[in-house]
């Protein structure tokens, strides 16, 4: 009977993965097809990308009253992004960054972090919390794509801060709109090629999104299910199962991600993934799972695995500035803490 829930618990991972990666794919080339501006589709769709397993198996949590999960999951993830990923990407490659990546990503990072467990020492993350990690979210992304439209100036953090106080989001989702609603005449013979062109790419892409949209219903599912299955048979809270299992398995496109750039040399794509995927984590995932239902906290996240997402946070950006690259001895370092962390953990548990 556990092999038959191993098997599930497998089955419904590689589901989540999958099926995230085909739903972002299919659905973000149907926008194109349909005229959606890359405003658009760069504020939602590419923006997800690698957070889709996340935000499907948090939400699905929240749905089954499993609140502890969710986060267990969020906070686990961002942890397993940076002494995990991050640790195993460093130790094959150095990774070069840019001033830049700290200064406004990562001060960002750090201050959703501590936000996040600002918020949960009453033992509650509540819906007015989420509500505002949902704005935050929006602010941030729009904030990017300003930022990405006027490259001569170097953004930071207390450009965000002022821009988040003053309201810039609704200006930049304003223009935003109109600039896509102001379409270019095409010819009438591009008219004819674009339109077999949509005809014939179409039928693909929406068989892929319903397969990639079936795969993360499914594999939420089953992931949540056997996780809490899991949970139950050896006698662990839901807080751990999420920061160990759940957390590890929802984490692997990050994790082929970031290697794959530290291969190539790509530092700032590595590193980029890592701190944007723990902002998306904290302000978006949880964002929409505690609007479902308020995420009650386990002591366990208030006592170590919260203080240990924020010591994490801040050895990453200890790093960055050394030097603006993390070398193999800091991946080292990061990779240790992880394996150090998990065996306290259990430790702790058993």
């Amino acid at each position: 009977m556990v092999f038959v829930n191993f098997i599930l618990l497998i089955v419904g991972l590689v589901l989540l993965v999958k099926g995230s990666d085909f739903f972002v794919e299919s659905a973000s080339s149907i926008a194109k097809r349909m005229g959606v501006s890359e405003f658009v589709i760069g504020l939602t769709l590419v923006a997800l990308g690698t957070s889709v397993p996340e935000l499907a198996s948090s939400v699905v949590a929240a749905a089954k009253g499993a609140g502890d999960l969710a986060i267990g999951n969020v906070v686990g993830s961002n942890i397993a992004n940076i002494g995990l990923i991050l640790g195993i990407a460093a130790v094959i490659a150095v990774i070069k960054t840019k001033k830049q990546m700290l200064t406004r990503d990562g001060f960002l990072m750090l201050f959703a972090t501590c936000l996040f467990y600002i918020f949960i020492i009453d033992g509650v993350f509540g819906w007015i919390e989420a509500l505002l990690f949902l704005l935050l979210y929006v602010a941030y992304m729009t904030f990017l794509i300003k930022s990405k439209d006027k490259m001569e100036k170097e953004y930071h953090f207390g450009h965000f801060v002022r821009y988040f106080f003053r309201f810039g989001y609704i200006v930049t989702i304003r223009n935003g709109i109109q600039s896509s609603l102001k379409k270019k005449k095409i010819p009438s013979r591009k008219k004819a090629a674009l339109k077999q062109k949509f005809r014939a790419g179409m039928l693909r892409d929406l068989a892929l999104l319903f397969i990639g949209g079936v795969g993360i219903v499914f594999g939420a599912r089953y992931l949540v299910e056997e996780a809490i299955f899991f949970a139950n048979i050896f006698n662990l809270s839901n807080t751990v199962i999420g920061v160990i299992l759940v957390a590890v398995g929802t984490s692997l496109p990050e994790l082929s991600v970031s290697i794959t750039a530290a291969k190539k040399g790509y530092g700032d794509i590595c590193v980029g993934n890592v701190i944007g995927s723990n902002i998306a984590n904290l302000f978006l995932i949880l964002g929409v799972a505690g609007l479902i239902t308020p995420l009650v906290v386990d002591i366990t996240t208030l006592l170590f695995t919260g203080p240990v997402m924020i010591l994490m946070a801040i050895m990453l950006l200890i790093f960055i500035r050394s030097r603006w690259k993390i070398r193999r001895t800091e991946g080292l370092i990061l990779l240790t803490m992880y394996c150090l962390f998990i065996s306290l953990l259990l430790f702790r548990i058993f």
